[in-house]
């Protein structure tokens, strides 16, 4: 056998093995509806759309986030959304879901001195050890 036609067999069975079950369910992981919603939440977010950010951002947590890392993104921008539009309770509300699944959560240096949102994270944080 010649080495274009070994390779073309090999480069079929590559291909034949990325539509084999597991492979399919990997790349669903990646590019679920979720996992579109969470990042047009946030674009839509750092573009001000606020309104269309809690919709995406609600609906990615809705459909079950693959990863917890991603879920714990998605209430931290539902809570920056909130707070931006002066809805402290729902805001302080995604923090405490944040804690409830990683009672170490931290907001980066830059966010956790944020005038909004900053102090409502402390105090939620704070009400919680309480308990």
């Amino acid at each position: 056998m010649s080495r274009r036609g070994f390779a073309l067999i090999l480069a079929l069975v590559l291909i034949a093995g990325c539509s084999s079950r597991p492979m399919l369910g990997i790349s669903r992981a990646i590019g679920t509806s979720s996992n579109k919603d969470l990042a047009g939440g946030i674009r839509a977010y750092e573009n001000a759309d606020y309104e269309e950010s809690e919709l995406l951002l609600k609906r990615s947590i809705e459909e079950g986030l693959t990863f917890q890392r991603d879920e714990i993104t998605a209430h931290k921008y539902l809570a920056f959304t909130y707070c931006v539009t002066s809805e402290e309770r729902k805001c302080r509300e995604q923090f405490r879901k944040i804690l409830e699944l990683d009672p170490r959560f931290e907001l980066d240096k830059s966010e956790a001195g944020h005038p909004i949102w900053g102090p409502v994270f402390r105090s939620t944080r704070n009400s919680l050890n309480k308990k």
